[in-house]
């Protein structure tokens, strides 16, 4: 698969976050109190994603000319990929794991990625279901 086939297969699976985390409804009580926009960067392409009340309201794709965001997520289309397989391989389970590794960059308001770690994983893992 070519680098622009990726890259568009993982901004679909993205793109359909606001009806995956809207069917988990235990990530949606545990992520109430998270209201947010972060950027989830896929090769060079920017997606916004806005949380609101544990819900995400809104997935939209850049380029985008001052927009703000809390934090950023930013990886190549194929590591994430390798994060969103239904059992990940070592190294590539979670975002942290992610970074460690230097295959992602997180950067921005670390005190709200950190404040709302599992519910902002939980969240962009949430197209495992799709796999």
């Amino acid at each position: 698969m070519t680098a622009e086939a990726n890259t568009d297969r993982v901004i679909a699976l993205f793109e359909r976050l606001p009806a995956l985390v809207e069917a988990n409804v235990d990530l949606v009580k545990r992520g109430r109190f998270l209201s947010t926009d972060f950027a989830l960067v896929v090769g060079a392409t920017p997606l916004l994603v806005r949380v609101e009340a544990g819900r995400v309201t809104s997935v939209a794709r850049g380029p985008f000319l001052l927009r703000p965001w809390t934090f950023s997520i930013t990886a190549t289309p194929e590591t994430w990929l390798k994060l969103l397989k239904p059992v990940p391989d070592p190294g590539t389970h979670g975002l942290m794991a992610l970074s460690k590794v230097g295959l992602a960059r997180i950067e921005g308001n670390l005190q709200t990625f950190m404040a709302n770690l599992q519910v902002i994983k939980d969240i962009v893992t949430a197209p495992r279901a799709l796999m």
